[in-house]
């Protein structure tokens, strides 16, 4: 039985057959321009609301709903129909709304300060089962009278290692949400085979990468896919991508303690983005605390420090804020309510 979300526009036209073509059309536009449940689209008849509802099943069963500050973040835990788990978070922010998407139950990617990671890998999701936690967390927000403007693809699993159902989703949320390519956000470790084949597909969305080191010895430790696509390799792609797509490139870094807040790690990340042929973009990530991870993220002063070096050396650079800490929606804290445990790897020691 085809889910809520993946079922395409002819294949609901098939589904209910018999039915006026213009029931299917305000169907289609309720479920995909209006995220709004069957039984909610009041300009349907009872009883066809009621069909929808049990011909198109949703994918996504709620076991939890996680709040944290004041109500701005807001962290879903789904079960799948055979029983995986995943995490969806809604962030609410004055000026926009976002909603971080998971794409595979688990990790395969095994970076050691994330709570995905370490869980391990279950399995790919589908396109419908990516589409529809942008849709449920969309139907939260507009309960709380705000409209979701971004969608970053940065939750559990690593997207390009599951980049054909991402591409799906992201035409879904382009051609029939009505969502604008520059406000979806696909962020990868360094899958470079798939940062590749993104850069074929028409959509000019948004690159972000997991960086963390910008040197090949350190970044083997904290983020092991490193020895397959080393930096220069991933660089490479990273521009290709930015010279068909022309939008700007973001690197993500997670600053921990004494392991990359170095004077010495700013100044070879500003090499790094320097050396770009569009300029690159650092978000400055406080490490969350994660079950297993002996080590702190940097304090305070470091990490603006870092920020103000790397200013200094010409790169533009942000501190994110960590949102959703308390309820382990924060940035690798993601872990679809599993224990994890690990042994400390060598990265540890740098």
């Amino acid at each position: 039985m085809t889910s809520r979300y993946g079922i395409t526009q002819d294949e609901l036209v098939s589904l209910l057959a018999g039915h006026p073509r213009y029931r299917v059309d305000q169907i289609w536009r309720g479920l995909f321009a209006e995220f709004v449940a069957p039984a909610d689209m009041t300009n349907l008849p009872k009883e066809l609301r009621a069909e929808v509802d049990r011909v198109l099943p949703l994918a996504l069963e709620t076991v939890t709903e996680s709040v944290s500050d004041r109500g701005d973040t807001i962290k879903f835990l789904w079960s799948l129909a055979d029983g995986s788990r995943i995490e969806t978070v809604l962030m609410l922010y004055p000026d926009r709304a976002t909603v971080c998407v998971s794409t595979q139950a688990g990790c395969a990617m095994a970076c050691g300060f994330c709570a995905t990671g370490q869980a391990g890998f279950t399995r790919h999701l589908d396109h419908s089962e990516i589409v529809e936690q942008v849709v449920r967390a969309t139907q939260r927000a507009k309960s709380m009278g705000r409209r979701v403007s971004n969608v970053v693809y940065m939750g559990m699993g690593e997207p390009l290692a599951n980049e054909e159902p991402v591409w799906q989703s992201l035409v879904r949320l382009h051609d029939d949400c009505g969502m604008s390519a520059r406000h979806l956000t696909v962020s990868t470790v360094g899958i470079v085979p798939g940062i590749r084949k993104l850069a074929t597909r028409p959509l000019p969305v948004n690159l972000a990468v997991s960086l963390h080191a910008a040197n090949d010895d350190k970044r083997d430790a904290l983020v092991p896919i490193n020895k397959r696509y080393p930096l220069g390799e991933l660089m490479k792609a990273c521009d290709d991508y930015l010279d068909v797509k022309g939008r700007r490139l973001s690197f993500e870094w997670a600053m921990i303690d004494g392991v990359n807040d170095h004077p010495s790690d700013a100044v070879e990340l500003a090499n790094l983005c320097r050396s770009r042929r569009l300029p690159a973009h650092v978000n400055l990530i406080p490490l969350n605390p994660t079950p297993g991870y002996p080590v702190r993220g940097s304090a305070k002063s470091k990490v603006y420090g870092f920020r103000d070096q790397l200013e200094a050396l010409g790169v533009n650079a942000t501190v994110r804020r960590n949102r959703g800490t308390d309820i382990d929606a924060a940035c690798g804290q993601l872990a679809a309510g599993q224990s994890v445990r690990i042994t400390p790897s060598r990265s540890n020691r740098d």
